[in-house]
C-alpha cells in the first residue's frame, strides 16, 4: 500500500492552452456567492466573469481568484450574452428548466459561456430566451436546488473534466 502525505497547496498544473469557458452571473443577492463562484473559477483557471447589477467581491472568500480572474461587471446579462454569442460561443445556462439536460451526460463546447441564475429567482425569461442549451444538476434528495455557488462550482468542475487541456485552442 502506497504512504500518503499531506501537501500543503500543491502547485496548479498549467493546462496546454487557456480555458474557453466564461462564466456569466445573474445579478447576485450575495456579494459571498459571487465571490465563492470567482475563487472556484481561479482555481480552475478560468479567467473572466461577468457580474451583473451591484456585483462585490469580498477579497478574503475570492482569494487568489480576486487577483487572476478578470471580473467585467454589467447593468444587464442579456446584451452580454448576444455579444458573447456573437464571438462564437455556445450559451448554457444551468438552471431547471424545460428541456434541460442532465449535467451527467451534458457535453460542454469548448467556448462555452456558463450562465448562472441569481440564488432565488434563477434565470429570467429574457435571459433564458437567449439560452443555446440548459445544464440541470439532478437531484436526489430534498432541498430541490443547490446553492447557486456551489451549482457553478459543479459545472465548473465538469467543463474542466470534459477540457483538461485548456479550450478549443487545445481541441
Amino acid at each position: 500500500m502506497p504512504r500518503f502525505e499531506h501537501i500543503r497547496h500543491k502547485p496548479p498544473r498549467p493546462t496546454a492552452t487557456p480555458r474557453d469557458l466564461v462564466v456569466a452571473c445573474a445579478a447576485m443577492r450575495s456579494h459571498v456567492n459571487l465571490s465563492h463562484i470567482v475563487r472556484t473559477c481561479g482555481c480552475f483557471g478560468i479567467r473572466r466573469v461577468v457580474a451583473c447589477g451591484a456585483a462585490g467581491i469580498h477579497g478574503r472568500i475570492a482569494r487568489d481568484g480576486a487577483d487572476s480572474v478578470a471580473v467585467e461587471v454589467h447593468r444587464s446579462l442579456p446584451p452580454v450574452l448576444d455579444r458573447l454569442r456573437a464571438e462564437g460561443f455556445q450559451v448554457v445556462g444551468l438552471e431547471q428548466a424545460t428541456h434541460s439536460e442532465p449535467l451527467f451526460d451534458f457535453r460542454f463546447a469548448a467556448r462555452t459561456v456558463l450562465v448562472v441564475g441569481n440564488e432565488r429567482t434563477g434565470l429570467t425569461d429574457e435571459e433564458l430566451a437567449r439560452l443555446d442549451r440548459v445544464a440541470e444538476i439532478p437531484m436526489a434528495g430534498l432541498p430541490h436546488s443547490l446553492n447557486a455557488a456551489t451549482s457553478a462550482a459543479i459545472a465548473v468542475y465538469e467543463y474542466c473534466r470534459q477540457w483538461p487541456d485548456g479550450g478549443a485552442a487545445g481541441a
